[in-house]
């Protein structure tokens, strides 16, 4: 057995990949889409690291972008084969690619129009038509022949729902990829489950150097942040991922309706694909925890708030902008880097009542990034904006585990295996190899493009 990295090495987080040789089969681990930088769309558009003929599988930890974006270009470059993932990661990854080739397509629009005459997009919607016909939907904690002598067992992530860390097992060897990991207690979603037995685990390490905001106090932390601006007169943005913070945010909106006075607001979710995405929320029921289930019992359910907007019409988003204090905008992307939520910003960053809650973590160089590290001028749609508007970052909400959470979680494991840090930048996965190391005694990899280790 043999591991090569390809993406989300090197000191970066997004674009996860690896390729693992086992049994005389090829399998990818993950075809993520590189996000933030200025290179972003070049880099995705560049051949990939393999020939994507000898790909004999793929197997998706989950469904965020930038651990599938690319999938849809593998598929239009050839690739055939078998897509193996948990059932509900199946049902969210049309959603998640759908829009992403739909984001593709106006991009090639806009550099045509800027003058590239040879500006593509990165796949189309037909591509992922095509995409869709080679999913193989997997359970949980049910070890399936995915290929002759390669066996995978998914083990709950708890990151966001269908995540799932891939166990794959040949040549009498075993190997644990991580996907991303997600904290203990985490509204709507079960724990992480424990490490198997393994002989090498990839682990991510996205917050390898920092540890959490005790969750309850964050949320204590978001309701005092809607206080105040109630006071301030403004609206509040909240830029967030469609799989996963939207819903979480909802789920405490339900939890605190009456205690954060929520009713004198107007709550909009601001993405159609965050729509769709609660509807398979509602098929795969049986995945939440026990909490969530009670809270979807009660009497106010988190997908049907009494004030909730969901605009899936363009003409409705726009018409928010018109709404000058008195709303609070969920909106796409989560990094602010795409999506409906650049629009709210663009009209809500030069008002000093407005408040911009970030709720997750913003990877370098993307304008969420910029604005939590204090940016004041900003360029978007062909204006200069000054930011006036209260930025604040809540990071308590995280869906990766923090520093301490993967040290609870790797000491778990029944034999400490050797560990190669992925998903993450130098300082975080510097950091907590030195934390391993000197807890656990052992050996330790930092990943790197093009490196190869024998399992």
């Amino acid at each position: 057995m043999r591991i090569t990295f390809i993406g989300a090495a090197g000191g970066t987080v997004t674009g996860s990949c690896h390729l693992l040789e086992v049994a005389g089969k090829r399998v990818l681990l993950d075809c993520g889409m590189v996000q933030g930088g200025k290179s972003s769309d070049e880099i995705n558009a560049q051949p990939f690291a393999f020939d994507v003929a000898t790909i004999d599988a793929l197997v998706l930890s989950h469904a965020h972008i930038d651990h599938i974006g690319r999938v849809p270009l593998l598929v239009k470059r050839g690739y055939r084969g078998p897509i193996f993932a948990q059932a509900a990661s199946c049902d969210l990854l049309p959603i998640m690619l759908i829009d992403s080739a739909r984001l593709a397509e106006f991009s090639a629009q806009m550099a045509q129009r800027d003058g590239d005459d040879d500006a593509q997009p990165l796949y189309d919607e037909s591509d992922v038509a095509t995409t869709q016909t080679l999913l193989r939907p997997l359970r949980y904690e049910q070890a399936s022949e995915i290929l002759p002598g390669v066996s995978v067992t998914l083990h709950e992530a708890g990151h966001i729902l269908g995540s799932a860390m891939v166990e794959i097992h040949g040549d009498g060897r075993t190997l644990l990829f991580t996907g991303d990991v997600g904290m203990k207690n985490t509204p709507i979603l079960r724990d992480p489950a424990p490490p198997p037995r393994a002989d090498l685990i990839l682990m991510e390490s996205t917050y390898g150097d920092r540890n959490h905001r005790d969750r309850m106090a964050t949320v204590a932390e978001l309701g005092e942040i809607f206080a105040k601006a109630a006071r301030d007169g403004g609206n509040v943005i909240i830029p967030a991922f469609a799989v996963g913070r939207s819903q979480e945010l909802l789920y405490w909106f339900a939890q605190h309706y009456d205690d954060w006075k929520l009713v004198r607001w107007r709550v909009f979710l601001d993405s159609p694909m965050a729509a769709k995405v609660m509807g398979v929320y509602d098929r795969h029921e049986n995945l939440f925890d026990p909490d969530a289930v009670k809270v979807w019992a009660g009497r106010i359910e988190p997908f049907a708030l009494p004030n909730l907007g969901i605009t899936a019409d363009a003409n409705d988003s726009k018409a928010i902008n018109r709404i000058h204090g008195g709303a609070i905008v969920i909106a796409g992307s989560g990094m602010a880097n795409g999506g409906r939520v650049r629009h709210h910003l663009a009209n809500n960053l030069p008002n000093p009542k407005s408040h911009v809650i970030f709720v997750g973590y913003q990877a370098e160089g993307t304008l969420g990034r910029l604005l939590v590290n204090g940016l004041k001028r900003v360029r978007m749609f062909g204006q200069e904006l000054t930011v006036r508007a209260q930025i604040h970052t809540v990071g308590g909400l995280s869906a990766h585990a923090d520093q301490q959470a993967l040290l609870e979680w790797y000491a778990a494991s029944p034999n400490h295996p050797p560990v190669a840090l992925v998903h993450g930048e130098n300082p975080a996965r510097e950091t907590l190899d030195g934390k391993l190391e000197k807890q656990f005694g052992i050996a330790v990899t930092l990943s790197q493009p093009g490196l190869t280790l024998d399992v």
